[in-house]
């Protein structure tokens, strides 16, 4: 079972992908965790990536598209897979996808967590984190017993540079720029599956397992 999540940032991709590879024992892979893993290894593509993100430049798409299928290639993905995060833009997904046909395969799944923008902007501008600890709250769906204090160690609770509304606008104009064509992309493959972002993560969860059986 080879599944791509997608869905806008603080759409909860992340959160689904998680579950579903708890549920199905197959991995969970971010772009993120496969960056940190080869730079912390020192392999040669760490350190390709490396010379880019210490420039603050962003990875190219080939080297991008080689890390991930190299991550692919490893014995706990033989199962499957959820990617989440990657692709974000159309070249990426082709790449990918000739990636996958070269070694007889393909993906089943491109499950969309569909979340209107003024739900996430509210969702995540509604996020506070611990200076402290790092804990993270929200001010409607998960407050601290005292506000703007931490639960766990007491320390002072902020809204993030990231999650400010204006921030979340500039990201969410960068999604729909660049990632919301991979939902077009992916319908004309025939694999695209929406769910509904906007209910609670249980039953998002249970409308996906529904798809995935």
């Amino acid at each position: 079972m080879k599944i791509v999540m997608l869905g806008a940032p603080g759409a909860g991709k992340g959160t689904q992908a998680k579950m579903i590879s708890e549920k199905y024992g197959i991995p969970h892979i971010s772009t993120g965790d496969i960056f940190r893993a080869n730079i912390k290894e020192n392999t040669e593509l760490g350190q390709k990536a490396k010379t880019y993100m210490d420039k603050g430049l962003l990875v190219p798409d080939e080297l991008v598209v080689d890390l991930v299928v190299d991550r692919l290639a490893q014995d706990d993905a033989k199962k499957g897979y959820v990617l989440d995060g990657f692709p974000r833009t159309i070249p990426q997904a082709e790449a990918l996808t000739a990636a996958l046909e070269k070694i007889g395969e393909k993906l089943d799944y491109a499950i969309d967590v569909d979340v209107p923008d003024e739900n996430i902007i509210q969702r995540m501008s509604g996020r506070r984190a611990c200076v402290s600890c790092g804990g993270t709250y929200h001010i409607k769906y998960n407050p601290t017993k005292k506000e703007g204090v931490c639960d766990a160690c007491g320390g002072e609770l902020i809204l993030r540079d990231d999650d400010k509304p204006e921030t979340v606008q500039q990201r969410l104009s960068v999604y729909h720029e660049q990632t919301q064509p991979l939902i077009d992309y992916y319908t004309k493959a025939g694999i695209l599956k929406e769910v509904d972002g906007t209910v609670d993560l249980d039953a998002v969860f249970e409308a996906i397992v529904g798809i995935l059986g």
